[in-house]
């Protein structure tokens, strides 16, 4: 049997960022309120997953560590693409939504850190980037991320609700940009491939949409037969 190769393991890993992100998350939070999903032994790509707990805040916040282990390979044509090389996603939860103390273990809401693991990965295993105004699709065939879902795909966002100083880490003349992870419709996905990032968010604003996942948000497109009929559904 073929020995299996990690296939990162020529390429130039940046660990120390795991520890500037501990550190960065210091500033911020108190120790008590943060737990870690470690990422179990794996060939690839380490990933873990911060659970924090924000007292005086209405949400929780996933937060991921190992994204920027490794530089994304980001097109010429970005602006300033140097700044754009290590990423990290969040996603504010309510604070009802709840896991197991491991993941996975079969919680209905695994799901959910499965899509900042999976949109963490992706630019590593196709050696291609993410940034503001991507987006994610769960399969190839559209399915959701799980039987607990409708959520297809996500769009990355910048964070609203954090400045600055919390979604940048900048040390030794390099950028780790935290971005926000927000799950989309099939429909809504379809839109905004076929119409663009800024007019998908054109109708998010005026859908109020709010950067806290709702697990029963509605569908921002506003009305879906008529658009189903233009992109042949």
């Amino acid at each position: 049997m073929a020995e299996y190769k990690n296939p990162f393991s020529d390429r130039k890993h940046y660990y120390e960022h795991a520890e500037w992100i501990d550190e960065h998350l210091d500033k911020f939070f108190d120790e008590n309120l943060i737990t870690v999903f470690h990422e179990i032994p794996t060939l690839d790509l380490h990933l873990d997953v911060y659970f924090i707990k924000p007292e005086n805040a209405q949400f929780n916040i996933l937060l991921t560590s190992g994204m920027s282990t490794l530089k994304m390979n980001v097109s010429e044509r970005a602006e300033n693409p140097t700044e754009l090389e290590f990423a990290e996603l969040m996603m504010l939860i309510p604070k009802e939504i709840q896991f197991d103390q491991v993941f996975p273990s079969g919680n209905k809401n695994d799901w959910i850190i499965s899509v900042l693991k999976q949109t963490a990965k992706f630019p590593h295993f196709y050696d291609t980037w993410i940034g503001i105004g991507h987006t994610i699709q769960a399969e190839e065939d559209m399915t959701p991320y799980s039987d607990e879902t409708e959520f297809v795909g996500a769009l990355i966002l910048p964070s609203v609700t954090f400045g600055e100083d919390f979604t940048e880490i900048k040390k030794n003349n390099r950028k780790i940009n935290i971005y926000n992870v927000f799950p989309l419709y099939k429909n809504e996905l379809e839109y905004k491939i076929e119409n663009g990032y800024n007019k998908f968010l054109d109708l998010l604003i005026k859908a109020n949409g709010k950067e806290v996942l709702d697990l029963k948000r509605k569908n921002v497109i506003p009305n879906k037969s008529i658009w189903n009929k233009i992109i042949g559904n």
